[in-house]
């Protein structure tokens, strides 16, 4: 599809369709997030929306546009989980049949959902580890029967519908006597990042636009690396909502040409961003929808102080299964928490002197698993350690290094560690 079409009046006619259907999300402001950035930060609560995610916005604009034969052929998509739950949305409440595809990783929660909202005009098939391997079924289902594919990023509807988002953004900050200055926005395929870009960049030029990739999953930093959009060998699948092996041509080339810089954030610093957002200001997101504010702490300094921070919280349909490894995460992403191998001697007081000698005030242990015993005088044992103060380590690190029993840090990297993080 041509970028032609793309145009801030095109956003606009979105959002008259959109009118009634999706909602006003709030735009709230952040004092944990301003204090450390030093200017005033806003909340772009998408996180609120029907679905629990900007996506509705697209998908419903994109589905809502079909002609009646188009209708009547049905839809299908494939999604990590949001987009989906839009489609289903869009089918339920226009009456058209779809078949959604997701890949495996999608959270229970996102399943439920999207057979919540489309009840009987929606069908769910798992299949795949990756939302591309969802996309290459969903469209070769589309090919054999005809259904209309309603892509979640890489088509004109869908993008004008999810620019929305920097439309009502923008507007809600100036009402409340702001001066945007930045707009951080999370990318997978690129569509919300596109439909923001398009509209901004015509009405509202002077305000920086940055996208904000999950570092195991960065496609729209690899395509702009290459030229063209290129197919990541492998990606990191927990930032579920952004993991995107391959991104659109369309948001490729309106990225390319209007998005004034694109960074990547570690996930481990996006499960730090997850919990200080739940435990100071009592948002649910998911790891997508911290993407923004995660890498907002990185403008500290670089923002006028009466000018203003818009990150877009993308969606909060996060499966509260997950939040062990998103500790988990979180913890070894602030260097709070370390693993080893500890080979204890098998006779009595050698667990005693490991915690009396070895350990310390503010380190605890979090994880004790004997492995085995490969001899009679000695046992391999993986023990977790979690300090109050990442500053801790060099200490404990120094008295491992004095005790007589073997004791080998196990790096993340690691083969063995996955058998315990």
């Amino acid at each position: 599809m041509s970028t032609v079409e793309l145009t801030a009046a095109g956003v606009e006619r979105a959002a008259e369709v959109l009118d009634g259907i999706i909602h006003t999300t709030p735009l709230e402001f952040s004092q944990r997030l301003s204090d450390k950035v030093g200017s005033p930060v806003l909340l772009k609560r998408e996180n609120r929306q029907v679905a629990r995610s900007y996506k509705t916005r697209g998908a419903y604009h994109a589905i809502s546009g079909l002609t009646p034969e188009e209708r009547d052929r049905g839809v299908v998509c494939a999604s990590a989980g949001n987009h989906a739950q839009g489609v289903a949305f869009a089918c339920a409440q226009l009456g058209i049949k779809g078949r959604i595809y997701v890949p495996g990783n999608t959270p229970r929660q996102k399943r439920q959902r999207i057979l919540s909202l489309g009840g009987e005009h929606v069908d769910l098939i798992v299949t795949g580890s990756t939302f591309d391997a969802a996309a290459a079924a969903a469209a070769e289902d589309a090919a054999e029967t005809g259904a209309v594919f309603v892509h979640p990023f890489d088509a004109v509807p869908t993008i004008l519908g999810q620019g929305t988002v920097a439309l009502e953004a923008i507007t809600q900050a100036e009402a409340m006597g702001h001066t945007v200055h930045t707009v951080v926005v999370p990318v997978g395929g690129g569509g919300l990042l596109s439909g923001i870009a398009v509209w901004i960049k015509e009405r509202r030029p002077d305000v920086r636009i940055i996208g904000v990739e999950p570092a195991g999953a960065a496609s729209m930093t690899a395509a702009l690396a290459a030229g063209e959009p290129v197919k990541l060998s492998s990606i990191d699948t927990f930032v579920d909502g952004a993991a995107v092996a391959l991104a659109g041509m369309t948001t490729f080339a309106v990225v390319r040409d209007l998005v004034d810089e694109m960074h990547t954030v570690e996930e481990g610093a996006i499960c730090t961003e997850m919990l200080e957002l739940y435990q100071v200001e009592g948002v649910i997101t998911e790891p997508a929808g911290a993407m923004a504010s995660t890498y907002a702490l990185e403008l500290a300094g670089q923002v006028p102080a009466d000018q203003a921070v818009v990150c877009i919280v993308s969606g909060g349909n996060n499966d509260v299964s997950r939040y062990g490894e998103i500790v988990e995460r979180s913890a070894l992403h602030e260097g709070l928490r370390h693993y080893f191998m500890v080979t204890f001697p098998q006779e009595p007081g050698a667990l005693r002197h490991f915690l009396e000698k070895v350990l310390a005030d503010g380190e605890d242990i979090v994880l004790f698993e004997y492995v085995k015993k490969n001899n009679r005088e000695t046992g391999p044992a993986l023990v977790g350690i979690e300090l109050d103060s990442a500053d801790l380590l060099p200490g404990l690190l120094a008295r491992m290094a004095e005790s007589p029993m073997g004791i080998e840090q196990v790096e993340p990297g690691s083969p063995l560690f996955s058998f315990f993080s």
